[in-house]
């Protein structure tokens, strides 16, 4: 899905601090709010508010109390608040159906981002509330969407920070900043021969792709390459036709590119490659929407329509 973006991305992956002095660790349960959760000084809702804990916050419970918990929680940014928080929509570790419970409110965090007024912060939350998933309940068959989900999350909010760089106009990759892999590679660590693994393989494709090609063959070349490996490689990848794709859009677009280099041998093989990869799409995937686009792809290089540049002759 795609994100709002929100600046807030550092604040996701903090972990709650034992209460030192406070009670022993194995005194401390932990448990993560679905709502915004007011901390106060007291148990009293007319207390002094000390702060907010949003969704998704790893929460340490220090003592309980009827209706309430006395908590301590690390904000991320290195400061510690103490308080009294009312005990409602807490999921803990024994909460029945509590990997639904957070995938749920996960799910729901992500589609109020996706909305054009939606919640502030939405999508940093949903990021927050499924890595708790994976922390509190490894074992749930959703553990591995969830990862994925929170480094898909954390991958597009990135992605716009590097994607609107100056430095995203340039051909060679490395001359800009690379988007953080750390959580997609623990994906493929965690779920190997999974399709979360999969998908994870396909989003750090965009770290390997050129900023702009510059009307130079060197650029799709690559990244046809690319692109058809991944195909090879997965399969049964949710990603592989579209990977596909790609790759035939590429020698496509490089049936003119080459043209324009004088080299009119190699624009002949890219006609050739390109539709045979749009055909293989066709076959292999006939349900997938990619394969009306192969299609189109082939009516528009039969047709000697340029799939790069200007459309006119």
């Amino acid at each position: 899905m795609k994100l709002a973006r929100c600046a807030s991305v550092v604040v996701w992956f903090a972990v709650g601090a034992a209460c030192a002095g406070t009670a022993g660790a194995a005194d401390i349960q932990k448990g993560v709010p679905i709502r915004e959760a007011n901390i106060y000084i007291s148990p009293d809702s007319s207390a002094q508010r000390l702060g907010v804990i949003p969704r998704g916050r790893e929460t340490n419970i220090i003592e309980p109390s009827p209706g309430w918990l006395r908590v301590f929680v690390t904000n991320g940014q290195g400061t510690d608040v103490s308080g009294w928080i009312q005990d409602k929509g807490i999921v803990r570790a024994n909460t029945p159906n509590g990997d639904k419970i957070l995938f749920g409110e996960a799910v729901d965090s992500e589609m109020e981002a996706q909305k054009r007024h939606g919640r502030k912060g939405a999508d940093v939350d949903a990021g927050r509330l499924y890595m708790r998933i994976t922390e509190y309940f490894p074992n749930s068959p959703l553990a591995g969407e969830a990862l994925y989900r929170a480094a898909d999350i954390r991958w597009q909010l990135d992605s716009v920070d590097v994607w609107t760089r100056p430095s995203a106009h340039e051909q060679d990759p490395m001359m800009r900043p690379k988007i953080d892999e750390e959580l997609m590679k623990q994906v493929k660590k965690k779920y190997p021969g999974t399709k979360w693994a999969d998908l994870a393989d396909y989003a750090m494709i965009d770290n390997k792709i050129c900023g702009e090609w510059k009307a130079e063959s060197k650029c799709p070349e690559k990244e046809a390459d690319i692109y058809t490996k991944y195909a090879e490689e997965h399969p049964k990848s949710p990603k592989a036709a579209e990977a596909l794709y790609n790759a035939a859009w590429r020698q496509a677009a490089l049936i003119d590119i080459y043209r324009t280099e004088g080299d009119a041998g190699r624009s002949g093989g890219a006609k050739s490659k390109a539709s045979a990869l749009a055909q293989r799409i066709v076959s292999a995937y006939p349900e997938s929407d990619y394969a009306t686009r192969a299609q189109r792809l082939v009516f528009m290089i039969e047709q000697g329509m340029p799939a790069y540049g200007s459309p006119s002759d």
